[in-house]
């Protein structure tokens, strides 16, 4: 775990952890955070190695210029760092920057070529929709079943692997659930796909900043064979994410975006593409984006992700304990064996809306969260025991409540008295929900 007082320095390289914001009384509290799964506020470090980069800010590749050198070669030299924080293989993966995760997994889902007897594609039922909705377009897609606690089934797995033989291309998995933070064990996961002759992709968004990732060698069948991931959940937000995979995929077939940088010949009547990654990088590189990201992994791997992971783990536990005394809580997902969970808490309160309390939490105590289905909603419908009933009524009606949770998800800068501050207001509110509901909404929601 993070010691105490190094946890304090750790607040002071978060940008804005002072920052006043307004309650509805007219007063100014600092801001508590607590929706780092949704974005991460940037490190000090990230800013400053951005401003000293500035200056020498130039085009990448093909400028004679020293700028444009120096830039360009802080560009490419920046996928070594990025290969080594997750172990990757630069002799056969590529790393292909993008926007953010969810480019990346369309990227792949466009560049993987169906193959006569590998058209299906293994999804879960926890998935974030960035990692569902694009292998709809071109594969046969299958859901890996939940249990009853929402964790992954792994037995379900092994069933559509054996359903299905050799016909999976890809078994595609979040490394941890933006709704409830279970960890999903992607080398065992890696280790099934592999033995019926399928790749492994994992969505590590939300994985990335909180826990070690290892990609493990080639040659092990634990290997994972694709990895995408965004810079802005990682404390650099400047709008760059990555997709590492093996440099086989994208030399064949055609990039989606076509223009600057990712040619090598053309004439009228002939392309010669580019070799990968440059053929997947049209337009002009997010150098900035990069110089970020890297500031990020050296600031990460500085504290240690197993110092972040067991720090977050604490802030985890206390608070699973401290919401369980709150009046008529209702708490989603295993909150007695929570040992392969991140620091993320989906929650209701009985008779209140969760956008009501969400909005509460913001203008009564300056806590922002995040509420309603998090781009899950599969998994939310599950998590909630909502039947095709009820879902078929919203679909005629999109004017009736929409369900969901309010969601806490924690940084490695988050503390005890934050968690403290938190459960003392959502008592009040849960104590007085009439009062609360009264002056946020006129309407009374159900859960």
């Amino acid at each position: 775990m993070i010691d105490k007082k190094i946890q304090l320095n750790i607040r002071n390289e978060i940008v804005g952890i002072n920052c006043k914001v307004p309650l509805s009384n007219g007063k100014y509290v600092t801001a508590i955070n607590f929706d780092n799964a949704a974005t991460t506020p940037p490190f000090k470090t990230v800013i400053n190695d951005i401003n000293r980069f500035a200056p020498w800010y130039s085009s990448i590749h093909r400028g004679t210029g020293y700028k444009s050198k120096y830039s360009s070669r802080m560009y490419e030299e920046s996928r070594e760092t990025i290969m080594e924080f997750v172990n990757a293989n630069l002799n056969s993966d590529t790393i292909i920057f993008v926007k953010n995760t969810t480019e990346a997994i369309n990227k792949l889902a466009h560049r993987l070529l169906p193959e006569k007897n590998k058209n299906v594609v293994l999804s879960t039922l926890m998935e974030h929709h960035s990692n569902d909705l694009p292998w709809r377009k071109r594969f046969n897609i299958d859901y890996i079943e939940v249990d009853n606690k929402g964790r992954l089934s792994i037995a379900d797995l092994k069933n559509k692997l054996n359903k299905y033989k050799n016909s999976v291309r890809l078994v595609t998995v979040t490394g941890a659930s933006n709704v409830t933070g279970y960890i999903n064990p992607i080398h065992e996961i890696a280790k099934l796909a592999h033995k019926y002759g399928a790749e492994i992709l994992v969505d590590a968004a939300q994985l990335i900043s909180h826990a070690p990732i290892d990609m493990k060698p080639k040659n092990s069948p634990e290997h994972i064979d694709y990895l995408a991931f965004s810079a802005h959940k990682m404390y650099a937000p400047f709008g760059i994410g990555v997709l590492i995979g093996p440099k086989s995929t994208f030399e064949k077939g055609e990039p989606e975006y076509s223009g600057g940088g990712t040619i090598d010949i053309v004439t009228h009547d002939y392309i010669k593409w580019a070799k990968s990654p440059h053929k997947d990088e049209a337009g002009s590189p997010n150098i900035i984006g990069v110089i970020a990201l890297i500031s990020a992994i050296n600031t990460l791997s500085l504290i240690g992700m197993e110092n972040i992971f067991e720090h977050e783990k604490k802030l985890l536990n206390y608070v699973i304990k401290r919401l369980k005394e709150v009046p008529d809580i209702i708490l989603y997902g295993d909150t007695n064996n929570y040992k392969d969970r991140l620091g993320i808490i989906t929650f209701n309160i009985k008779g209140i809306h969760h956008e009501i309390l969400a909005n509460i939490l913001s203008y009564e105590g300056g806590i922002a969260v995040r509420n309603g289905c998090f781009c899950a909603h599969p998994y939310i419908h599950r998590l909630l025991n909502i039947n095709k009933k009820i879902i078929d009524e919203r679909i005629k009606n999109p004017d009736m409540p929409h369900p969901g949770m309010v969601r806490i998800s924690f940084g490695l800068y988050n503390n005890f008295a934050e968690i403290d501050n938190f459960i003392n207001l959502l008592k009040i509110i849960s104590n007085n929900k009439k009062y609360f509901i009264e002056k946020y909404n006129s309407k009374y929601f159900l859960i």
